[in-house]
């Protein structure tokens, strides 16, 4: 019997600067979760919107991405805000690592994106 072999862990790249944090497999560029963080306090990071390209799905990519977000933001001392549906998802599916973000901040995340509709 054939050994299954195990798909590679998908490697996470923060590209702040374009409100990205990208993962790739084997090099080949797997999914994405596009964000912002807030401009005015309470200040958080906004996940908008997570895309797993078609020949990454079901290999867990997404949760990975959504995952290593938090980890970012509990390292930065801040909170997410999950406007995508996919986070928010997850989040709710994980309340040991993804916390409920504080109304202020939804609220604010929610004003800055309804200003800025074509960046996202």
């Amino acid at each position: 019997m054939a050994e299954r072999q195990r798909p590679a862990e998908p490697v996470i790249r923060d590209v702040r600067e374009k409100g990205r944090l990208e993962a790739y497999v084997d090099d080949v560029f797997a999914g994405v979760i596009v964000y912002f963080a807030l401009d005015e306090a309470p200040h958080a990071l906004v996940a908008v919107h997570t895309v797993v390209d078609a020949d990454h799905e079901g290999r867990g990519i997404a949760g990975a991405l959504v995952r290593a977000f938090y980890a970012i933001a509990a390292r930065a001392g801040v909170p997410v805000v999950p406007l995508c549906p996919y986070a928010a998802q997850w989040a709710a599916r994980h309340p040991d690592v993804a916390p409920p973000p504080p109304p202020e901040a939804v609220r604010a995340a929610e004003r800055q994106l309804a200003a800025t509709p074509g960046l996202w």
